[in-house]
């Protein structure tokens, strides 16, 4: 029972968590709100107003991780609302949720989930730049996995039934057309094998990217069927391949391919840990 609660909890919080472009993990106040039982924005807000407080007196910059921001939400007729709201750092969560109603079984959830999340991410900050290339295609790889679950489940949601076409539309947009297929004949793999093991970690970033804001858009555009939900990856997939044109990225048809696949690459890995592990 306590596991599935564990479970439960990570689910929860994961799943309103967004992705930027640089890939770092934040969450909006409102949404965050909604999950910790609290109704009004009032009463929340001044949870956020001590969790600030915490930070400065931690000699921490607010600014890093409380930033006020401005946000759309479709509404009725598909209307618009402008709302205000407050993206958070991982640790901002862990802040607000250490100054909350501690009578809510929520906020307890909340706490160990982000304090112990909070220190992996820390230490997956300090420690990235120093990773080898391989080991940024391995960790990014799964990040990838995990958010491309979010997406199919979101995509079931919005009407989606034949994923493969919904897959292409994303892959076509971002590739100027490209669709899985084409992308294993250029890299010149089998088309039985995962593209996305024969990604560099800056091409993984991307595709990364296209998945988080295409999960994003489909649920604040409360998508309802399949075309649309297609038509939508396809957007996102062209928007972030102009952005990579307007800063004068490289686009990722034109990004090198791994010799090796990253299941190869965690087979290797596996097998020097075992005959480690006999050695001592």
């Amino acid at each position: 029972m306590t596991n599935n609660l564990v479970n439960k909890t990570e689910k929860d919080f994961e799943s309103i968590k967004h992705i930027d472009a640089n890939g770092t993990g934040f969450w909006y106040a409102r949404e965050l709100m909604i999950l910790l039982e609290y109704s009004k924005w009032g009463n929340f807000k001044n949870v956020i107003i001590k969790a600030k407080k915490a930070c400065k007196g931690s000699n921490i910059s607010q600014d890093e991780h409380f930033t006020d921001v401005g946000r759309v939400l479709k509404v009725g007729n598909n209307a618009g609302m402008k709302i205000d709201d407050i993206k958070l750092t991982r640790y901002a969560c862990y802040l607000i949720a250490q100054n909350g109603d501690s009578r809510k079984k929520t906020i307890a959830l909340a706490q160990t989930y982000f304090a112990v999340q909070t220190r992996k991410q820390e230490l997956t900050r300090q420690e990235y730049k120093q990773l080898s290339e391989d080991e940024k295609r391995l960790y990014t790889r799964k990040n990838v996995k995990d958010k491309n679950k979010y997406l199919f489940n979101t995509a079931k949601l919005a009407g989606v039934k034949n994923y493969g076409k919904f897959n292409n539309y994303g892959y076509r947009g971002l590739y100027n057309g490209e669709t899985a297929k084409d992308i294993a004949n250029r890299k010149g793999i089998s088309e039985k094998e995962d593209i996305l093991d024969y990604m560099s970690s800056t091409e993984l970033i991307t595709n990364l990217f296209r998945i988080t804001q295409t999960d994003e858009v489909l649920k604040n555009k409360k998508i309802n069927n399949e075309d649309a939900a297609c038509k939508t990856h396809h957007n996102v997939g062209q928007a972030v391949r102009q952005t990579i044109k307007r800063i004068g990225g490289t686009m990722p048809e034109d990004l090198s391919t791994p010799n090796k696949s990253a299941k190869q690459i965690e087979k290797e890995k596996n097998e020097e840990l075992k005959t480690n592990s006999k050695k001592t």
